[in-house]
């Protein structure tokens, strides 16, 4: 039995590092992708995650294999084509830890994942399936996400969607609202970031925000909000949640985290998203947060993933 089944992108992160004595920049590899950061996250927390999609075989995509397997995820779904390059992606950072992104995607072997091999997924052994919006960009995976969504709903999976938009990757703002819309009424629980509000909801405040995805069918709607925390809310309740101060060294994989933290709380609980009552809400937000601030002192996004040890013992000293 799994507790999160995750589709989607698994990529490498080359993250700008340093200069070579010879003026030449220096990339760092890192292993990413935002669902398997929130699976990897998961496992890091002790639960039972698979992942499902497509890499290149290739060099990266032996390279992201072992790390899922190296982290407890299970990689029976991963697929590995000689005929796709695994998708990579360039990563430039601000001084204050802030990402410039560059894709090498045209295709990525994320994009060409098939109904027919997501047509095998063990539904009824999963609770919770999570998935985000960069398997919609493209087709086949947009059908093929579509079509594990919806079995994964007809099986009586906790359906879980973080839209993590990423511009480059899409036709256009107009296109990424259309296509994360389409699939909001089937989602149980959802995060998104400030950043990303007023795209998927068209509004600019958090209660209205929160009120458009409540409103599609949404039962738990999280918004992120960097260094100010979260605000989570249900039809019943609401709240802001403060994240701490730390030292930011690296925002690669902190909403994904974060996600990670949150979904925890929820397989802890043994409640659906419906059922979370403003106390919930409020501790799963804490524990999320903490999670998050660890992860964002260290580079990459899978190796920066706390433990639960370490989460517990940042959430004692605070």
């Amino acid at each position: 039995m799994f507790d999160v089944i995750a589709l989607g992108e698994l990529l490498i992160d080359f993250t700008l590092h340093s200069e070579s004595e010879n003026g030449m920049r220096l990339f760092e590899q890192n292993p990413g992708g935002a669902p398997a950061n929130v699976l990897c996250a998961l496992a890091n927390l002790g639960l039972r995650t698979a992942f499902a999609g497509k890499v290149g075989q290739d060099m990266h995509g032996d390279f992201l294999r072992a790390t899922l397997e190296e982290k407890g995820v299970g990689t029976g779904m991963l697929i590995s084509s000689p005929d796709v390059f695994t998708t990579l992606a360039f990563v430039k950072l601000s001084e204050t830890g802030e990402r410039e992104f560059s894709f090498a995607r045209k295709p990525g072997a994320d994009t060409q994942l098939t109904p027919q091999e997501v047509a095998g997924i063990p539904w009824e052994d999963c609770r919770i399936f999570h998935f985000g919006s960069l398997s919609l960009t493209d087709e086949p995976a947009r059908t093929a996400t579509l079509e594990a969504v919806q079995a994964a709903k007809r099986a009586g999976c906790i359906i879980s969607c973080d839209p993590n938009y990423r511009a480059p990757l899409w036709r256009g703002e107009a296109d990424a609202a259309q296509q994360i819309r389409s699939v909001l009424g089937l989602v149980d629980i959802i995060k998104i970031s400030d950043e990303e509000m007023g795209l998927i909801t068209g509004s600019s405040s958090l209660e209205g925000a929160a009120a458009y995805m409540l409103g599609a069918g949404i039962s738990c709607a999280v918004i992120t909000l960097g260094n100010k925390g979260a605000y989570v809310a249900t039809k019943a309740d609401s709240a802001l949640v403060p994240v701490p101060a730390v030292p930011v060294v690296d925002a690669t994989g902190a909403g994904d985290a974060f996600w990670g933290g949150f979904l925890y709380k929820l397989v802890e609980s043994g409640l659906r998203p419906e059922q979370l009552g403003k106390d919930e809400l409020m501790q799963s937000a804490v524990f999320a947060n903490a999670v998050a601030s660890l992860c964002v002192q260290k580079r990459g996004g899978i190796p920066a993933m706390p433990t639960l040890a370490e989460v517990l013992e940042s959430m004692r000293q605070a």
